[in-house]
């Protein structure tokens, strides 16, 4: 199996032969080790194409030093730090010439989506380590100072050398970093161009970067969109792993990464028109099915052994708890095959596929050249609106299943009108995310609700089974009851809330 690391690092540019900057002074470091020399060798995959290296992923087999293998990185989500964080997965060498573990194959499908890998650069790295230690001779960090010398694989051959010094955290903290980062500067090292030394290796293949800018109230509302989109794209494709490695509420995230890119194509229509990007919509649907199944009984299993955990235990009567463990576990085991099965599939490839097309080329009307903070507000009136309409029906619809199904599609619009906000964030700021924390409160409020009525239904399910068995389905019954006062509160509950963000400051900017 796999062994994951974090690996947060900063890169510096470096004259070749330029003698390591002093790195004493630097907070908690109370020793700063002798140099230790070692050569790496590593030989980089990719696709022809250089999917990974775009994706800011890197695969390498390397020889040499005291982590030699096979080294998967992944970018990953640090806030508020400096430097670049990463997932890195290791995977001991094999033989010469095997190929690349199918475990890493796995994390990397989200990308390669069944292109074949091969060598595309060998890196061969003379490397000076420093170590900075604590006064307990605790590692903090690592300091290393590489000579480079890079040939790539392909068409043509591409020699290239360079030099450069790297901060590896090691158990340090991000002062450290922030820290060794200014001592560096102040030494005449300026911030590497490049994050990988592949990325550096291969830069006469890579397309040119497009120029990063800030949106503003007076960027098009079709860039802002976009730029949600993108957003929730790259979180879909950095939940895949975690989601294959079966890793805590994965599946949730990724769910809702999925509804947020399909929302976001409902919302507005105006700047992605419809007829062009109704099969997209179609499919986000599915993906977001397939991965609901899977949440939908993780969520029911816990929330009934939650209220089991809570009940008296002089009410709890035979083995209720095995029973609910029974009924949800094979659920469970189905649902998260059929969540791989998905991953591994032509359809959600395509998915990806439209998406990565819908990014780079997108269909804007003439409405998304418009100033974005003139266009999006419209249409989270719109979307809000239709929440309303939807609240409204519910107030009129009579208590018991009529109900039911009338807050949960009021819950469905609020998602949707809080979901087209958080697009407008960037330009309507203070006013967007007032208007984003209190319809996220009608959606938590009905989420509940709605967790009440399936908990219901499976709980009679559960005491009919418990019941034709010959046990005692009191203690399931007492459940059924609970659900039901819990949804009568709730029901009262998302009225207040709804009020509350309907009204005032809340939509005072929705025109």
């Amino acid at each position: 199996m796999a062994t994951e690391i974090l690996e947060t690092e900063r890169k510096y540019e470096a004259q070749p032969g330029a003698p390591m900057p002093p790195l004493d002074g630097l907070p908690q470091v109370a020793e700063v080790s002798e140099p230790e020399v070692e050569t790496l060798v590593a030989e980089y995959y990719d696709t022809n194409d250089l999917r990974l290296l775009k994706a800011g992923a890197t695969l390498r087999r390397r020889e040499g030093g005291a982590d030699a293998g096979w080294h998967l990185k992944l970018p990953g989500e640090t806030k508020n730090e400096p430097g670049m964080a990463r997932r890195e997965f290791r995977v001991p060498a094999g033989q010469p010439g095997d190929a690349v573990p199918e475990e890493l194959l796995r994390l990397v499908r989200v990308h390669t989506r069944g292109a074949a890998l091969r060598p595309v650069a060998r890196v061969e790295t003379r490397r000076l380590r420093h170590t900075l230690r604590d006064t307990a001779g605790t590692s903090l960090a690592e300091v290393v100072a590489d000579e480079v010398a890079a040939q790539s694989f392909g068409d043509s051959t591409t020699l290239s050398h360079w030099s450069e010094i790297e901060v590896e955290l090691t158990g340090g903290g991000p002062g450290l970093l922030r820290a060794a980062d200014k001592q560096l500067r102040d030494s005449g090292l300026r911030p590497a161009g490049y994050s990988a030394k592949l990325a550096r290796a291969l830069a006469a293949d890579l397309p040119r970067s497009r120029a990063g800018h800030q949106l503003t109230a007076r960027s098009t509302a079709g860039d802002v969109v976009l730029d949600y989109l993108g957003t929730q794209l790259a979180r879909l494709k950095s939940l895949d792993p975690a989601v294959r490695r079966s890793e805590p509420d994965s599946i949730h995230q990724m769910r809702v990464a999925t509804r947020r890119l399909r929302s976001t194509l409902q919302s507005f229509p105006s700047i992605l028109p419809k007829q062009a990007t109704w099969h997209l919509r179609d499919e986000l649907k599915w993906l977001g099915g397939v991965l609901g199944e899977a949440r939908d009984d993780e969520v029911l299993s816990d929330y009934l052994l939650a209220r089991l955990a809570d009940t008296p235990v002089e009410l709890v009567l035979g083995p209720v708890q095995a029973r609910v463990r029974a009924h949800y576990a094979p659920r469970e085991a189905d649902a998260q095959r059929a969540v791989l099965t998905a991953l591994d599939s032509q359809r959600y490839f395509g998915v990806l596929d439209e998406l990565d097309e819908l990014r780079e080329n997108p269909p804007v009307t003439a409405a998304g050249a418009g100033r974005a903070e003139d266009v999006l507000p419209r249409a989270v009136s719109q979307a809000h609106r239709r929440a309303r309409r939807r609240m409204r029906r519910a107030k009129r619809a009579q208590a018991g299943p009529e109900l039911d199904v009338a807050l949960h599609e009021t819950r469905k619009a609020a998602k949707r009108a809080r979901y087209a906000a958080e697009a407008a964030q960037p330009v309507s700021g203070k006013k967007a995310r007032r208007y984003v924390k209190r319809m996220k409160a009608v959606q938590s409020v009905l989420g509940d609700h709605q967790d009440s009525v399936n908990a219901r239904a499976a709980v009679r399910e559960i005491g009919v089974q418990a019941h034709l068995a010959g046990e005692n389905a009191f203690s399931l019954g007492l459940l059924y009851g609970r659900a039901r006062c819990e949804a009568h509160t709730l029901e009262d509950q998302a009225r207040r809330k709804w009020r509350r963000a309907a009204h005032g400051k809340a939509v005072r900017w929705l025109p």
